[in-house]
């Protein structure tokens, strides 16, 4: 084989290798994603599967948030395990999802989302009738 096409091969091999990695970042510059809708959230179900559901987030005070109503599988699933992948725009980021329980907190964050989502996030927390579990998303160590 002629030497050049013995490189090129090998490039492409790195390439191949090195670009699930370029894809994951230690975390996402928010400033330049605030403006973002919709993002993956990636959870492990209870019997191990993946589970990718499409959801909001919202950021408050350069701390970003993600909320699911009280009986969402996804949502199960991070009960049981908090270590997340949250996908942005081709991105992906891993997170420990801490729960938040303080009410002041908590009313802070749904105001962000009605900020940032209006008055259709009025709509789904009426559809969703009860407590939505609201979660702060940490660097996952």
């Amino acid at each position: 084989m002629h030497p050049i096409r013995e490189l090129s091969l090998a490039a492409c091999a790195v390439v191949l290798v090195m670009a699930p990695i370029a894809a994951r970042a230690d975390g996402p510059d928010w400033n330049a994603v605030v403006a973002v809708e919709e993002v993956d959230v990636l959870t492990t179900d209870e019997d191990g599967n993946s589970r990718e559901t499409v959801i909001w987030f919202t950021l408050l005070d350069g701390r970003a948030y993600i909320r699911t109503s009280g009986s969402t599988n996804w949502g199960d699933n991070v009960e049981r395990n908090p270590d997340i992948v949250l996908r942005i725009e081709e991105a992906e980021y891993p997170f420990r999802a801490a729960f938040i329980s303080d009410e002041a907190e908590r009313e802070q964050i749904v105001a962000a989302f009605r900020e940032k989502y209006g008055w259709f996030d009025g709509i789904l927390n009426f559809v969703r009738g009860s407590s939505p579990r609201i979660m702060r998303l940490d660097a996952r160590e």
